[in-house]
């Protein structure tokens, strides 16, 4: 007879998934009870995880808790993925510095197009929960939100340290900020959560979960804290910094972004973006820091687009990048539109600051010294095309840029 079993493994196996990379597990006794429980009445944990579309694309810092999610899908658990259409429009204060624009139902829906689909490239969504919390907050109405408001004082409110600081500095605090806390905690109440994921600057909105669960007569929720990690230079990770890998990057955007990461960043985004051991991880960091880059580069970009695409990448940077000695993090530009779909050679160099004037560019390709990802070009009236993905650009050896399709 099939084992029909809703759990899988053992309660040390079930730990490690919760603990594996997590900054706090609070409270972690009251888990481990719970765990027991749960195995014992083979009764999945409802895990609840939030994301807020403000903004059309996810990078591999929102994947961290997509991973760990995984982990515990496998096992069993249920997973609960809130996709915030009402708390985006609020927009999170967490870390911010300043106000930041309210959304319009629009923009949030626009942007929704596309979360989903990301997530699943990580999550099993046949087995995920989908909910979105506009659902019960429509409902809700102004007299439910004013309700809701009496929950917190405004002093309890601002013991929060990213309130406090940005008070402290002079920047202005806005009223509809302190309800995103609120919002996020009464989300846990109506999906009943067991645990709750986010990361480090998620805490307080967390504990708020907590607080109002309380109040519901619910068990409170466990919660998992997860590192936030910047981007490929060090710096908060933006797409408008050039510095992240996206999830709908190819394998070998991926490969040719992670080959750039700080080095002392390597130990984080192997422990939370593979499933490598940590006896294997400490062995890779152990040797040289360009082998263990492209190891986790293989693993990530294998993950997402499989073995083949990811090895080809590789393949690709070691011939482009390694074996000619170019620096790994190589300037971007992107394909200026406003000029066409078609360029000559001579003056998209000029263009891209390759060269000073379109004769200097003439005077490189005729002599052989111009290339095309990798390939020599020698006529200097050579028409090129609208790149339709990453392409590498070299006049001479030291003058290098990556150029990119246009923004769509």
């Amino acid at each position: 007879m099939a084992n029909s079993k809703r759990l899988k493994g053992t309660l040390g196996e079930h730990m490690a998934a919760f603990q594996r990379g997590a900054v706090e597990v609070i409270e972690e006794r009251e888990l481990e009870k719970r765990l027991v429980r749960a195995l014992a009445e083979d009764e999945p944990m409802r895990i609840k995880f939030g994301m807020d579309p403000s903004s059309p694309d996810l990078h591999l810092g929102h994947a961290i808790p997509l991973f760990k999610l995984r982990d515990l899908q496998r096992l069993g658990h249920q997973v609960v993925l809130i996709v915030g259409d009402a708390t985006a429009m609020v927009g999170d204060p967490s870390g911010r510095s300043m106000l930041r624009p309210v959304l319009t139902r629009e923009q949030v829906a626009a942007n929704l197009e596309t979360y989903t689909a990301q997530a699943a490239l990580v999550l099993d969504l046949e087995r995920t929960e989908i909910v979105r919390n506009a659902g019960w907050f429509d409902r809700m109405g102004f007299e439910g939100i004013l309700q809701l408001t009496t929950r917190m004082t405004v002093a309890q409110m601002v013991e929060r340290d990213t309130f406090q600081k940005r008070l402290s500095a002079g920047e202005p605090v806005g009223i509809n900020e302190f309800l995103y806390p609120l919002m996020q905690g009464w989300d846990s109440v109506e999906v009943r959560a067991d645990v709750e994921l986010g990361g480090t600057d998620q805490l307080f909105n967390l504990l708020v979960g907590r607080r109002l669960q309380e109040q519901e007569s619910q068990r409170p929720q466990v919660m998992v804290t997860t590192p936030l990690v910047n981007g490929l230079d060090g710096r908060k990770m933006s797409k408008s910094y050039g510095n992240s890998v996206g999830l709908t990057d190819s394998a070998r955007e991926m490969t040719f972004g992670l080959m750039r990461l700080d080095d002392e960043a390597m130990a984080v985004w192997f422990l939370q973006l593979t499933r490598l051991g940590e006896p294997e991880i400490a062995e890779l960091l152990k040797g040289h820091p360009r082998t263990a880059k492209a190891r986790l580069a293989l693993e990530v970009a294998g993950f997402f687009h499989g073995e083949k695409a990811a090895a080809e990448a590789a393949e690709a940077f070691n011939r482009e990048v390694r074996d000619k000695e170019l620096p790994a993090d190589i300037p971007e530009i992107r394909w200026d539109s406003s000029l066409g779909s078609t360029r000559a050679l001579a003056n998209l160099l000029k263009d891209m600051g390759l060269v000073q004037s379109t004769s200097e560019a003439r005077r490189a390709i005729e002599q052989g010294g111009v290339r095309w990802n990798g390939e020599v070009h020698t006529d200097p009236r050579s028409e090129m095309s609208e790149p339709k993905e990453r392409v590498l650009v070299q006049v001479g050896k030291k003058r290098v840029m990556h150029l990119l399709p246009a923004e769509a």
